[in-house]
């Protein structure tokens, strides 16, 4: 049976151990959940533990938000406590401003395969701004300076440096494309951030594509648009996440044209971002694309072995804990998609750290790391696939889930598809999937050229052998 460690202490906001046993879960749901959800729901959430790890309060900000977490992620929250603590916690979710608790069972609840967007009332999912104030929904903390650079994302890290210095000139609109949690995020609060340091009276906005959309529902349902357009048409710069959440909702894209076409005109500037490049964007108007392709278009990559070690060293310093250069390494090297997933495993060495009170080391990020690695070892992503065959190619990474034909980048994306059919227990509707949404009768003749040319091609067959041992490892 684990044990926690002994506290004399009843005040444990600060205590390093049962903050570990919070991280460790959040960084689990990060892992498990949409950016969007995560952020909304789960990331403003203060934790309390009891000091004997029993009981986990979770400080809530409104009876809304309580009621939502508590029907939506308590049972997840739970089953997660109790598998990393060992023993049966129970939660409890109390608003923060008021003590009044309301008591969740250690149960599962069933989950939802509905979003907070689709359920919750329009805008719910983010606080009013104070009356008379602007609030700019940028993270402070998210800066060109904690943005660690390298080959992956130094020609958008130049290109946004270049719209925070100069905007409404060169590159606008800028739109920065690239898979999950490589940074897109990151680099558009820093170019809001970096304007807002040289012009603090500056109108600056960071909105992710759901609130727009519900920004223009609440606006129709409420007859508010002179209000809604007084707010974004008057802007000095737009930040926008994620614009393929606009796909089949076309009075929001004609909303967002018409925001697009004044703040141009205006000389503001806009910034947006996207898992896919302005023509690989389905369901959006073609006016729009074409809009959004008449700036500047820049691709984020996986970030190399390289790069991947200097954020961990840097993530591990920023929250006050020092990660050895070979520990770096040997996490670097096992965990190679994004650096979201980098940060998910130094949150959990650094709680299981903590939490058991050893330091830092090869053998406790093993440990810490372990149901990771083992599934590591009995599964090859496709988003490995895809890295790895793009690697030994010599293509962007963006170019596997991207509408481009040329040969020299359709041969490798029907490599990795064959791959990917080979290697992993994903269907070819999956497969297409995650190839840029692509039909499975494509992978299906991507296989089947792939497979048959196998056969009669030796230098094909030998390449194929090499990029099976680099991925079986």
């Amino acid at each position: 049976m684990h044990e926690g460690p002994s506290h004399s202490s009843h005040d444990t906001d600060g205590d390093s151990a049962g903050q570990g046993l919070w991280q460790a879960c959040t960084e689990q749901l990060a892992q498990d959940l949409p950016e969007q959800q995560f952020n909304t729901w789960i990331k403003p959430l203060v934790a309390q533990v009891s000091p004997d790890f029993s009981k986990v309060t979770l400080l809530v900000a409104n009876r809304f938000k309580l009621d939502w977490i508590r029907a939506q992620y308590a049972g997840r929250i739970s089953a997660l406590l109790e598998g990393l603590y060992g023993q049966p916690v129970t939660l409890e979710l109390a608003l923060a401003q008021r003590e009044s608790v309301a008591r969740t069972y250690v149960r599962p609840v069933a989950a939802s395969t509905e979003t907070p967007a689709a359920n919750a009332p329009a805008g719910a999912a983010a606080e009013e701004p104070p009356a008379g104030a602007f609030r700019t929904r940028l993270n402070p903390a998210l800066t060109f300076d904690t943005l660690v650079e390298g080959t992956a994302n130094r020609m958008a890290r130049s290109a946004a440096m270049h719209v925070a210095g100069s905007p409404g000139h060169l590159y606008n609109p800028l739109f920065i494309y690239g898979g999950v949690g490589l940074g897109k995020t990151h680099l558009v609060h820093a170019v809001g951030n970096k304007l807002l340091a040289d012009r603090p009276d500056a109108k600056v906005l960071y909105i992710h594509a759901e609130q727009f959309v519900s920004d223009v529902v609440k606006s129709y349902q409420r007859r508010t648009f002179d209000d809604f357009k007084e707010r974004y048409h008057s802007l000095d710069l737009l930040l926008i996440d994620d614009v393929q959440f606009f796909a089949n909702k076309d009075r929001t894209q004609e909303e967002f044209f018409n925001a697009f076409e004044a703040l141009l005109a205006k000389k503001s500037h806009i910034v947006m971002t996207s898992d896919t490049y302005p023509k690989g964007l389905a369901n959006i108007h073609e006016r729009l694309v074409s809009r959004f392709d008449s700036g500047l278009t820049v691709a984020i990559e996986p970030p190399e072995l390289e790069m991947r070690v200097a954020i961990l060293i840097n993530k591990a310093r920023a929250e006050h804990a020092e990660m050895p250069e070979e520990v770096a390494f040997f996490v670097a090297k096992n965990v190679r998609s994004n650096v979201r997933e980098l940060e998910g495993a130094l949150r959990k060495i650094l709680a299981y750290s903590r939490f058991n009170q050893k330091e830092v080391s090869i053998q406790l990020a093993r440990e810490a790391l372990r149901d990771l690695l083992s599934i590591q070892n009995r599964q090859i992503s496709v988003e490995n696939i895809q890295k790895t065959v793009a690697d030994y190619y010599k293509i962007k990474v963006a170019d596997m889930y991207s509408k481009k034909r040329p040969a020299s980048i359709a041969r490798p994306r029907q490599i990795a598809m064959y791959l990917a059919k080979e290697l992993t227990q994903k269907s070819l509707p999956e497969i297409g999937e995650l190839f840029g949404g692509r039909d499975h009768t494509t992978v299906l003749h991507a296989v089947r050229k792939i497979g048959a040319e196998r056969q009669q091609l030796t230098e094909l067959n030998q390449q194929l052998h090499v990029l099976e041992q680099t991925l079986k490892g």
